[in-house]
């Protein structure tokens, strides 16, 4: 998969399509997901082209990493879900369901979430 600079976050990062935002600063950008799978289900994506989580963590400089991680914390507290438990998800690659080729976090919380994956999903 090669990053494609009309994918939907490139272009919601640009402003060219609207996103009901939670967070943003100069290398962050936070929004609401439009097909909740939780009461809080919000997309955290750094603003620099980044494919996948590999390529974040290859490229990013510390820095970015250390404020990409830490405003996903301040982005849980924030929605006060860090009192009561949140999932983070990453998609990467083919075999995980990667749609969108930028990187980004589904942050999810606001009720039980269960298990890990449905028990008819585990590998036996």
């Amino acid at each position: 998969m090669t990053y494609d600079t009309n994918n939907i976050f490139a272009k919601i990062i640009r402003g060219e399509i609207p996103g009901k935002k939670v967070y943003e600063d100069a290398k962050v950008l936070a929004i609401y997901d439009i097909a909740p799978a939780a009461p809080t289900h919000v997309l955290i994506m750094p603003k620099g082209v980044y494919l996948s989580f590999d390529d974040f963590s290859d490229k990013a400089s510390p820095e970015t990493l250390t404020h990409f991680f830490k405003t996903i914390t301040h982005i849980a507290k924030q929605l006060g879900i860090d009192k009561t438990g949140y999932r983070l998800i990453t998609n990467h690659g083919a075999d995980a369901s990667q749609s969108v080729p930028h990187f980004h976090v589904h942050l999810i919380g606001g009720r039980a979430l269960g298990g890990l994956l449905p028990d008819d999903k585990h590998v036996r």
